[in-house]
């Protein structure tokens, strides 16, 4: 064996070979990275194994390995997401219940694979210190019920730290849904059959109002509209019986009374027409427009030659299927290299987050909770008034994040690829603390100018004509859309002849109405860009800061109605001109700090804190 050679590589050809097997996916793709472990499409990413092979490495890429064969042997996409809840807390439950079920099918053919998947179970456990706490409320209940199914399903005992957790659970899931556990194995086999009792289990633990819709009711608009429809086709038959009738009835009428009744039916038609245009009509006036209007709501100075070729459009739609994994694949190659460092910065970000989504508490209360630091005040003294805390709730969740992206010509090679790996990782990360991402582009269809240009031209090229090409927004991610489906999307900004000219005011007016429209709470939009507007079609004919004047005013806009967080993450260039809460960076690979940095601080509950890291970031700035 030469020296080069890497000791480890041999076990990762035989655990490839393995995890094909179990999966029965003989075109499976694994690979090892320090990135999280998961499966997208049919690629099946491991923890990486170094060249040392240590035993709990190796026992828990074994682990993971088999247990993500295991879900894809045995659980259809399709079913899931028919019985998928709708509420967060519901919806973690129905998958701790799924990966327990297909873990347990799995054991009943091979049970030496459920002992490396108890090896990587009480890995997981240990870091997650499980074995050390004394409260059921320190733990998740989704983990704990999803472990006290497994043991249910199996019979089989669980990792020390693992245990702990479902004995600490174990009392209270077995009072509200310990008859719903022993009937498991009967339906282990059918996933249909499991999801139902898994909504059974989910409401019995008190989160049935996070359910949503029975899937296995018939839809009250589709059984209202088959309904009408039948009461409709009855009525058409009885009046075409009574039509007849009277024909018969009435054979010598005469031609001008027959004539008469035609002009009134064709009266009775065009006046349905015209009812039903004016309905159609209704709700697009009630909408609000996705596309700019003539007048810019920031500056009424602003004009635009013509709206006629702008475009809105998804980013799936400017590429296939096809191409857009193609493009989604060379994206991740070219930042293979930074993927350790952007896993570790979501990593902290996500804990971050979410020990802030979990526990918040308000102090010097009359009742509650006992305070443990004002204990030695109590022994002393009973009756101290204000001794007591509540747990508050926090409005983390009710939140909603655009991330708008420069996609202009300046941003090609590495500031293009960094912004699209973190808008990635941002996504889901924030995705699995509940806070919903859009990750928005901007840039125009054509160099130059483009078909706007043309009609200027044709118009006899009139004096200050205002924004002279092309608008292209895309939609890379809606907010509403779950980051598996659309995750192939960010590779479009490796397209050739993507990125061309950027006019950053009407794109942020943009992506702010987008988010108005949003119910949250609380609107980030975080804009990451390379530097001012440029479009040399416009600003030829116009002010030299035609372009900048209007990104200040909607800038200013945004800021005066205070209905969204505006922060700005500047590439090479100073964007501190322009937006009051902004950081530059001068090597493309520190965006994906700066962006962890500061929707982190954003995320903090106390407002000195956030100040305090804002103010750091300013002063590294300088």
């Amino acid at each position: 064996m030469n020296k080069s050679d890497n000791p480890a590589d041999p076990f990762k050809k035989a655990l490839t070979e393995a995890t094909r097997a179990l999966a029965d996916e003989h075109e499976l793709n694994v690979t090892f990275s320090a990135d999280p472990s998961g499966v997208a499409g049919d690629t099946m990413r491991l923890p990486q194994i170094s060249r040392r092979m240590g035993r709990d490495e190796i026992m828990t890429a074994r682990g993971t390995a088999d247990a993500l064969a295991m879900r894809m042997r045995h659980h259809d996409a399709g079913t899931h997401a028919r019985f998928a809840p709708s509420g967060p807390m519901a919806r973690e439950l129905y998958e701790a219940f799924e990966t327990a079920r297909c873990e347990a099918l799995g054991a009943r053919d091979m049970p030496g694979a459920l002992t490396n998947i108890d090896a990587k179970i009480g890995a997981d456990a240990d870091k997650k210190g499980y074995a050390q706490i004394t409260q059921p409320s320190d733990a998740p209940l989704s983990v704990a019920a999803g472990y006290l199914l497994r043991q249910a399903a199996t019979g089989r005992a669980l990792p020390a730290g693992a245990q702990h957790v479902a004995d600490l659970w174990r009392p209270f899931v077995e009072q509200q849904a310990g008859d719903a556990l022993e009937n498991v194995n009967e339906v282990l086999g059918d996933q249909a059959a499991f999801a139902r009792m898994a909504r059974q289990l989910i409401s019995d633990l008190g989160y049935g109002d996070q359910l949503g819709n029975d899937p296995d009711e018939p839809e009250e608009d589709e059984a209202d509209e088959n309904a009408e429809q039948d009461e409709e086709a009855g009525d058409d038959q009885s009046r075409d019986q009574d039509e007849d009738e009277t024909a018969d009835s009435s054979p010598e009428r005469s031609q001008e009374q027959q004539q008469d009744e035609r002009q009134a039916q064709v009266s009775m038609d065009d006046q349905s027409d015209e009812e039903l245009a004016d309905e159609a009509q209704m709700p697009e006036a009630e909408t609000p427009p996705d596309t700019p209007p003539p007048v810019s709501e920031a500056s009424p100075d602003y004009k635009v030659f013509s709206q006629a070729w702008d475009e809105e459009i998804r980013a799936d739609d400017l590429a296939d299927p096809a191409e857009l994994e193609r493009l989604r694949a060379y994206l991740d190659k070219q930042l293979e290299p930074l993927r350790g460092a952007v896993s570790r910065l979501a990593n902290k970000l996500q804990r971050r987050l979410q020990a802030q989504q979990n526990r918040s508490w308000e102090f010097d209360k009359e009742e509650g909770v006992l305070d443990a630091g004002r204990l030695a005040r109590v022994v002393a003294n009973p009756t101290t008034p204000l001794s007591f805390k509540v747990e508050k709730d926090m409005e983390f969740r009710d939140t909603v994040v655009t991330l708008l992206i420069d996609n202009s010509g300046s941003m090609r090679g590495r500031p293009i690829s960094i912004a699209a790996i973190c808008a990635d990782v941002l996504a889901r990360t924030l995705e699995r603390c509940s806070v919903k991402v859009e990750i928005l582009g901007f840039t125009t269809r054509a160099w130059k100018g483009g078909q706007a240009r043309e009609a200027w031209l044709q118009a006899g090229r009139p004096a200050q004509p205002g924004r002279l090409n092309d608008l292209r927004h895309i939609i890379y991610k809606p907010a509403d859309a779950p980051w598996r489906r659309v995750r192939p999307n960010l590779g479009l900004m490796m397209k050739e002849g993507l990125l061309k000219e950027n006019i950053d005011g009407e794109a942020l007016e943009w992506a702010h109405r987008r988010l108005v429209r949003r119910t949250e709470a609380r609107k980030i939009l975080m804009v990451i860009s390379d530097g001012a507007p440029v479009d040399d079609s416009t600003l030829s004919v116009n002010p030299a800061n035609y372009l900048e004047k209007h990104l200040r005013d909607v800038i200013a806009m945004v800021e005066r109605k205070r209905a969204v967080e505006l922060l700005a993450i500047g590439i090479g260039h100073d964007v501190t001109r322009y937006y009051e809460r902004a950081v530059t960076i001068t090597d493309a690979e520190q965006l994906a700090g700066a962006i962890t940095e500061q929707l982190a601080a954003l995320f903090d509950s106390d407002p000195r804190k956030r100040a305090r890291v804002l103010g750091m970031a300013a002063m590294r700035r300088a």
